[in-house]
């Protein structure tokens, strides 16, 4: 009876380890961006001038979404790209491959719960609950807790800053950035 055992709970762990997901650590790539995303909201929230402020933000709102997401480019208007890539840290809006995806390659499950924020099989949808989010943010209503994603909520708070007028604000929300950043940085450090 015993010698069924062993094979069977061998069986289980290995199909709960093989759940799609890869546990291997974290590209370079993804490190370096994650990294280069910290740098920019630090930036951002030490920013001596409401234009400093926004130009930091643009660059962090950039290095996550990439081209291939609506807002992608010269956000604060001041005929400069920062933060300017080719690709993204998440999936486009129409499916394009971000950092933390490759085509053919299950994500790294290390990044999955924070980073990604769970599935990215309806992108289109994802992003969209991110300009919800945004559009419905308000001072009585933080929508943000509900993204899944806390490379998400980067953006949300950068697009806030880029939307306002007012330093202190602007400072304030990249505090709010910098909390996402660090779950960030944590989930590419633990990978």
């Amino acid at each position: 009876m015993h010698r069924f055992v062993l094979p069977l709970a061998a069986a289980l762990a290995l199909s709960a380890c093989s759940s799609g997901a890869s546990d291997s650590p974290a590209p370079a790539a993804v490190t370096d961006r994650i990294a280069a995303i910290s740098a920019a909201v630090d930036r951002w929230g030490q920013a001596k001038t409401l234009a400093e402020a926004k130009a930091a933000a643009e660059e962090a709102a950039n290095l996550v979404t990439g081209p291939d997401v609506p807002g992608y480019g010269d956000r604060d208007g001041n005929g400069t790209v920062e933060g300017a890539v080719t690709e993204g840290l998440l999936p486009g809006e129409q499916g394009e491959p971000g950092l933390t995806t490759e085509p053919g390659v299950a994500p790294l499950a290390c990044l999955e719960p924070n980073v990604r924020g769970g599935s990215w099989a309806d992108p289109q949808e994802r992003w969209e609950q991110l300009f919800t989010a945004i559009d419905g943010w308000s001072e009585a209503n933080n929508t943000f807790p509900a993204l899944q994603s806390h490379a998400q909520r980067v953006v949300g708070w950068a697009t806030l800053t880029l939307r306002g007028d007012d330093l202190s604000t602007a400072i304030e929300f990249a505090g709010h950035a910098k909390l996402h950043a660090e779950v960030l940085a944590q989930d590419a450090a633990d990978c």
